[in-house]
């Protein structure tokens, strides 16, 4: 029969059991989001999409832009795993928060999502601009498409411009094709064309045009067709990302909740593809998908299983890695096909695609370069959408000792035939020259 103690001693061991198993899950960024308004109405009207990353396990903490007592990191820690900025009009930040904070908390490695409007302040286009999205210069300016508009708009200034043109990529917008055309009502913006770490996501028609809606037109506009960004994003080469929008209503319930016809045609969704656009890219923006991470780096000899400190020119070896993507709840194996190794001193001598199990696990074999000095491992893999693996493994490669060398080398045949028939050349004369009369 249990004591009380022993059930006691059970429940305990279970709750380290599954404490051991979160940690085993867990998952590359933390769940701590800071959300910034410039009015706590918002947080209603927007409620939807907060109840969707509340859902997914985030913690939200709901803080005006302008709050006194605002702060991002306390005795040099920081204090929250995200950002949601949804204040496009704040002036300053309030606390020991600005520009410069901000850009600090993403060079750490943290994510962000950015909201404009029309009214966006300078502080707002500042971060963006440091992002690598520079918004139209005319603070009055909005997209208008006059072709490309929900029908909602028809005997409006077309400024509820209805968006398909999305970037084709199943990581950042998931594997699911988002079918219904996306609500947008803001402003636009252009990539920085030397920022290569820059996607648009939702790029305007070649229709749009980007202008003050409320004047006509007294030049050509200097934002024309699908140069316009509605929707970029930004994975930084440490790995933090950033989604800037120029509208503030794209995440708002109506947009979610709103049926959704594109003029021009006689099909008509009952929602809009804003709810699954929204919910897909900050996914991707909070490393629920696209995360990668290598583990079990190893090499030895082939036939082996020690890893050497040292390795022999002509050695045959091999090297295995395993790549994981964190899917929103657990590791996977990460499979591809376009994994590849290099042998590095001062410049490739090996470069090997990797092959895969599919459960995780890339190897390669090759001989080492008949060149000895210090090498390295090196695998650097960027592809669309994913997390950046960059990791090297350094090695020593050394000649063959004076007693490693084969008894006869096969290069030197013709230094051995020629000392035997000079050898047999002189027997032949000495014996002439010796007997013959």
């Amino acid at each position: 029969m249990a004591t009380p103690r022993h059930l006691l001693l059970l429940a305990l061991a279970a709750a380290a059991l599954a404490a051991a198993a979160a940690a085993a899950e867990e998952g590359p960024r933390g769940r701590r989001l800071l959300v910034l308004l410039d009015d706590l109405a918002v947080r209603s009207s927007h409620s939807a999409f907060f109840g969707s990353l509340q859902a997914r396990g985030f913690d939200l903490d709901f803080r005006l832009a302008d709050d006194p007592k605002l702060s991002l990191h306390r005795y040099g820690q920081y204090l929250y795993d995200g950002l949601v900025l949804f204040a496009p009009s704040t002036p300053r930040f309030g606390g020991s928060v600005d520009q410069n904070a901000v850009l600090e908390f993403i060079d750490a490695g943290h994510d962000m999502i950015l909201a404009a409007d029309s009214s966006a302040s300078d502080l707002i286009r500042g971060i963006a601009t440091e992002c690598g999205v520079d918004f139209d210069e005319d603070p009055e300016a909005m997209v208008i498409d006059h072709i490309n508009y929900a029908v909602t708009d028809v005997d409006g200034d077309h400024t509820l411009i209805a968006g398909d043109d999305l970037i084709q990529s199943d990581v950042i917008l998931g594997s699911k094709k988002i079918e219904a055309p996306v609500l947008f009502r803001g402003i636009g913006h252009t990539a920085n064309p030397s920022n290569s770490l820059v996607l648009k996501v939702l790029s305007a028609s070649p229709s749009a045009y980007s202008a003050n809606p409320k004047t006509k037109l007294a030049s050509p506009p200097s934002l024309t067709g699908s140069a316009i960004s509605l929707v970029s994003v930004m994975q930084a080469r440490n790995n933090a990302r950033v989604l800037v929008s120029g509208s503030l209503d794209l995440f708002s319930n109506r947009f979610l909740k709103s049926g959704v016809q594109k003029a021009g045609s006689k099909k008509r969704h009952e929602r809009a593809g804003n709810e699954q656009f929204v919910t897909e890219t900050s996914k991707w923006v909070f490393h629920e998908r696209g995360h990668l991470k290598a583990v079990n780096v190893k090499h030895h000899k082939v036939g082996e299983t020690n890893e050497p400190g040292m390795y022999r020119i002509n050695d045959d070896l091999e090297y295995l890695v395993e790549i994981y993507e964190w899917s929103g709840t657990s590791w996977k194996p990460y499979v591809a096909d376009d994994v590849q190794l290099q042998f590095f001193m001062m410049s490739p001598y090996v470069l090997k695609t990797m092959s895969t199990d599919k459960k995780g696990l890339y190897s390669t074999s090759f001989k080492v370069p008949d060149v000895y000095g210090v090498f390295q491992f090196k695998v650097e893999y960027q592809r669309l959408g994913y997390t950046g693996l960059s990791f090297t493994k350094q090695i020593p490669v050394r000649p063959y000792r004076h007693n490693e060398y084969e008894r006869f080398i096969t290069s030197a045949y013709p230094y051995y035939t020629a000392s035997f028939s000079t050898m047999g050349a002189f027997f032949i004369f000495s014996f002439v020259y010796l007997y013959h009369k």
